[in-house]
């Protein structure tokens, strides 16, 4: 048995997710997942991280979207680990928001909204620019 990833939709996606189980082999992992974010909330979050990044300063600099990524992600408390660099004089982040559940997305994307009120940080929604184009 290799890799076999589905996602059920039906009882026909059950009954075959049942038979991997059966004549999986001792040792298999199983893993169940809610259904990843969504692409609209994905557009929204790149959305907020680019305005952030247009309007806000962190510690006195301008960073690109992908640091206020970082940086949500380590306030929010997921997703994120730091690994020794290559030469082992500083910390690299590790962070994937593309695994998160819709709803742990949505968790996210009200901790990032709540913040650009706080901060005076004006946001745009992708829908909201795609009407006025």
């Amino acid at each position: 048995m290799t890799r076999h990833l589905m996602t059920l939709f039906s009882s026909a996606d059950r009954e075959r997710a049942l038979k991997y189980v059966r004549i999986a082999p001792t040792g298999t992992r199983i893993e169940f997942k809610t259904i990843k974010r969504s692409l609209p909330q994905n557009d929204y979050f790149w959305s907020c991280l680019s305005a952030i990044s247009a309007q806000k300063e962190h510690c006195g600099r301008k960073y690109p979207p992908e640091v206020w990524k970082l940086l949500f992600m380590h306030a929010w408390q997921k997703e994120i680990c730091l690994i020794p660099s290559l030469d082992g004089r500083e910390v690299v982040p590790l962070s994937r928001s593309s695994d998160l559940s819709r709803e742990e997305m949505s968790d996210l994307l009200e901790f990032v909204t709540a913040w650009c009120a706080q901060n005076g940080i004006k946001l745009h929604h992708p829908a909201e620019e795609a009407e006025v184009a």
